[in-house]
């Protein structure tokens, strides 16, 4: 059974400062619906500003459709992935909300363990020490088969891409080729078991880790943002888990539609129903 509390309350917003202030250390999981409130939107105008053409040729009408289409060439795949990355990681989000609740926790002993791949707690001056992508990073290559567990920076030669790229293709020169073995590059994203776990990840998963052990049973805010059910064990359920367990925990979770906790924690829950945005907003501007 759930608890779910309808909408954003002044008690809400007092519960969740007050507790921010006292706690010792916040643990903080983000999920896609921080991204999609800060703009980063998948369908409707935005993809049809970056994306018409494709969608008039193929037949999919939003970017993540786009993402897994079969493409018949690399030219093709890698001028639609590029064009992805370029306006995904490299472009800033529409709306500051990312920076926006970095000046909510910045003063804290904080830590960030997210699903999303876009980069954008780093570009909004999260401390890169304090981040765990698990899932990937748009900003990297990896070997497709792959031959080594390494991950190779794009930018560079995805804007190249993106500059260079004429009817939806790209040259035969562009398809980005793995240095170790010279088969083509896949985006370092998790999708099956190809997936690289690249020392800086492992290293990031360490921090993490640590970051817990050390503050084990402490007054501890786990803060839960646009966390949905694709992937609920990585983030959501260990947070309720952790709160559980620890008698000094508390859970908060700000999510459109879907914040919720289980009966058991109800009374160590802080649940916000909204747009991140304008919950955020609210935060700041008091």
């Amino acid at each position: 059974m759930f608890f779910k509390k309808p909408t954003l309350t002044p008690l809400d917003f007092e519960r969740l400062k007050a507790t921010l202030d006292m706690a010792d250390a916040v643990i903080i999981g983000a999920g896609a619906g921080l991204s999609s409130a800060a703009g980063f939107t998948y369908s409707g105008e935005r993809f049809n500003k970056y994306f018409s053409d494709f969608s008039e040729k193929y037949g999919f009408h939003d970017m993540y459709s786009g993402g897994f289409y079969p493409y018949p060439t690399l030219e093709e795949y890698w001028a639609y992935w590029s064009r992805y990355i370029q306006i995904n990681r490299y472009e800033s989000t529409p709306k500051p909300v990312y920076e926006q609740f970095f000046q909510f926790v910045k003063n804290k002993d904080y830590f960030v363990i997210t699903t999303n791949v876009d980069h954008c707690f780093q570009k909004a001056g999260f401390d890169k020490k304090r981040l765990f992508y698990t899932q990937g990073d748009y900003g990297l290559f990896q070997c497709s088969e792959p031959c080594c567990q390494k991950t190779y920076d794009n930018q560079d030669q995805i804007e190249r891409m993106v500059a260079e790229q004429s009817d939806m293709r790209i040259s035969a020169e562009l398809i980005p080729k793995c240095p170790v073995c010279g088969k083509p590059m896949a985006m370092n994203l998790r999708a099956d078991d190809n997936f690289v776990q690249d020392a800086g990840w492992y290293q990031a998963a360490e921090r993490y880790n640590l970051f817990l052990r050390r503050h084990e049973n402490t007054h501890i805010l786990f803060l839960e943002l646009g966390v949905g059910y694709n992937t609920p064990g990585i983030i959501k359920y260990p947070f309720w888990q952790m709160t559980a367990k620890n008698p000094h925990a508390t859970y908060a979770c700000l999510n459109d539609g879907e914040a919720v906790c289980p009966k058991e924690i109800e009374k160590k829950a802080i649940c916000i129903n909204g747009d991140i945005s304008d919950i955020l907003g609210f935060f700041t501007k008091a």
